[in-house]
């Protein structure tokens, strides 16, 4: 059926007829006319019986002249003989109370009824067809039987009736015309009886109110609602569907009962709402478009409904700002934001997912995000570096190929430990500009010098990149490293594994070629250098493996690569034209 949302159909329908004519059957059976109808009828002493066969509990209204009445009935004679029963027809009887358009006996024992009382009426004759009665259908000074109950109970001035019996504690904003919303309803007869649900389809029902798409009742009965708040409007028909009612499911005149509760409101002029619940004291700097952002956060609807959480995967989103990459409302929520920031991004459906959904997301629903901050950079970044102490005495900066020994915590932009060399006890020791860091360490130790304590900032294009480190650090981290430079071992010049300390012997060649065989072998290459550096008279690169360095530089002198070095093939590295070799 169309539910609370169609529009009500209007027409003619049959009128109440208020003699009983000879084709009383064919009448009934067509337009519903009154089984009883008024007459009048001789007193003959008899009174009228009212037996209440089962009262409810609960009986918020009675029936009082004037009211519109909807009701079944059986039809007998005392011997139990049935003239007549709406049941029969498969429709209620309805008809106004009080005023002629029934048999007397009736009108006055419908009034105080409650919906869903049964009655059995006792009528005699005088209250009902008299001494003339209803030839062929109802004998002459007849004495009627009715079994009545009660379904359904109007008046032309009632209103729509809205009963809340939840609301929550917080209602930052409530339904007004032109809004659209997202609810759950059943709904019933006034008797209880249920003709539709949108629980049992599983989608909730959703409109625009007052507007005209919905009946007018439930236009009213919706205004004012906050999301998660429950009520009971009760509709009368010329509120709803009115006389012809709404196919098989509704009948005309009928009373409509909606248990509603408000899942989502918004309005198409919405733009995102912001609630910042944690700014940190210190922001260097906010999001900008074209940042890259890690963050945390939990997606909820708007009646608390979880359909998604990064905590869950126990992996942040990381993406960028302003540039499409995430729904509208996303983008322009999360500029402006701190590392460490905490807000929630409430999103109307228009710059989110829109009539169709997503997932677990439906159609038209407002989307609310509790995000957390991680961190963000952009692609233009570079290191950046904070000096927090110097020694007065700071004349030697560290440089590339210096040997470096240091200390450092290393933690992600929320303050995260990733790693410590003061929890190992020992010190983290390279070749500056070597490649044995990532490229934004080497940049963060240049030009330092013993004694200096710093905070190298790093981004991940120049740190570990989208992938990070698995199980240490993520990807697409910002890096930040507190460093303490505790020794510094001057390196050679660029492009040198090994330099001389004073004169290079002219006999050098003769002095490595130990047997004067004509050439050298590894064993007396390594055996010569060795001496060297033992002397003092020669330095290696320091930081470098011994057999490594030795062994690139004696693979630079074996030009033709059979493992053996003469004295043709031997060459100084002020002899080389070739610079890139790393030799003598």
């Amino acid at each position: 059926m169309a539910g609370p949302a169609a529009v009500r159909r209007r027409g003619p329908g049959c009128g109440s007829l208020l003699l009983l004519l000879p084709a009383l059957l064919e009448s009934w059976a067509a337009c519903q006319a009154p089984p009883v109808p008024a007459a009048e009828t001789p007193a003959d002493g008899t009174e009228l019986g009212v037996e209440r066969r089962f009262v409810p509990e609960s009986c918020p209204r009675a029936v009082r002249p004037g009211d519109f009445v909807r009701y079944h009935y059986l039809g007998s004679f005392p011997d139990g003989t049935r003239f007549d029963s709406s049941y029969d027809r498969g429709s209620t009887f309805n008809v106004f109370v009080g005023k002629g358009q029934l048999i007397a006996g009736m009108d006055q024992a419908l009034v105080g009824m409650c919906v869903n009382e049964r009655r059995f009426v006792k009528i005699p004759p005088k209250l009902a067809y008299g001494s003339e009665g209803v030839p062929g259908v109802i004998p002459p000074n007849a004495v009627l039987h009715f079994d009545v109950l009660l379904i359904d109970l109007w008046n032309s001035e009632d209103e729509v009736q809205v009963q809340t019996y939840f609301k929550p504690e917080k209602c930052p904003r409530t339904v007004q015309v032109s809004d659209f919303v997202r609810y759950h309803y059943n709904g019933t007869f006034l008797d209880g009886t249920l003709f539709d649900s949108s629980h049992n389809r599983m989608r909730t029902y959703d409109t625009y109110v007052g507007i005209g798409w919905l009946i007018p009742g439930m236009d009213q009965g919706l205004l004012g609602m906050c999301v998660g708040e429950k009520r009971i409007i009760t509709i009368p028909p010329f509120l709803a569907y009115g006389e012809d009612g709404d196919g098989k499911e509704i009948p005309g005149q009928a009373s409509l009962v909606f248990d509603v509760v408000l899942l989502d409101l918004h309005n198409p002029k919405d733009g995102i709402a912001i609630e910042n619940q944690l700014v940190p004291e210190s922001c260097e700097r906010r999001s900008q478009t074209g940042d890259f952002l890690r963050y945390h956060y939990n997606g909820t609807l708007l009646d608390g409904t979880l359909f998604d959480s990064s905590y869950s995967r126990n992996r942040t989103y990381d993406t960028y700002v302003g540039k499409g990459y995430v729904i509208a409302g996303m983008d322009e929520g999360l500029l402006g934001v701190c590392t460490g920031e905490k807000r929630r991004i409430i999103i109307p459906p228009h710059l989110g997912y829109g009539e169709e959904g997503r997932g677990k997301i439906p159609g038209s629903a407002v989307l609310v995000f509790d995000i957390h901050v991680v961190d963000f950079h952009n692609p233009s970044d570079s290191v950046g570096i904070t000096v927090h102490y110097k020694p007065s005495n700071c004349t030697v900066l560290s440089k590339k190929g210096d040997y470096l020994k240091y200390h450092y915590n290393a933690s992600l932009l929320d303050g995260t430990l990733l790693d410590s060399t003061h929890s190992l006890g020992k010190t983290y020791n390279i070749v500056l500009g070597s490649g044995q860091v990532v490229l934004g360490m080497d940049m963060g130790l240049q030009d330092m010098c013993v004694g200096e304590r710093r905070t190298v900032v790093i981004p991940p294009h120049l740190g570990y990149g989208e992938h990070g480190v698995e199980g240490e650090v993520p990807g697409s981290a910002v890096l930040v490293f507190d460093i303490e430079l505790l020794e510094l071992v001057s390196g050679l010049p660029e492009g040198y594994m090994f330099v001389w300390n004073g004169e290079v012997s002219p006999n050098l060649f003769e002095e490595i070629d130990q047997n004067h065989d004509g050439e050298v072998l590894l064993e007396e290459f390594s055996e010569y250098i060795q001496t060297q550096v033992d002397t003092g008279k020669g330095k290696l690169a320091p930081g470098f493996d011994f057999e490594k360095i030795v062994k690139n530089m004696f693979t630079n002198q074996d030009r033709d690569g059979n493992g053996k070095v003469t004295a043709e093939e031997f060459k100084l590295k002020d002899q080389e034209a070739r610079e890139e070799h790393d030799e003598l």
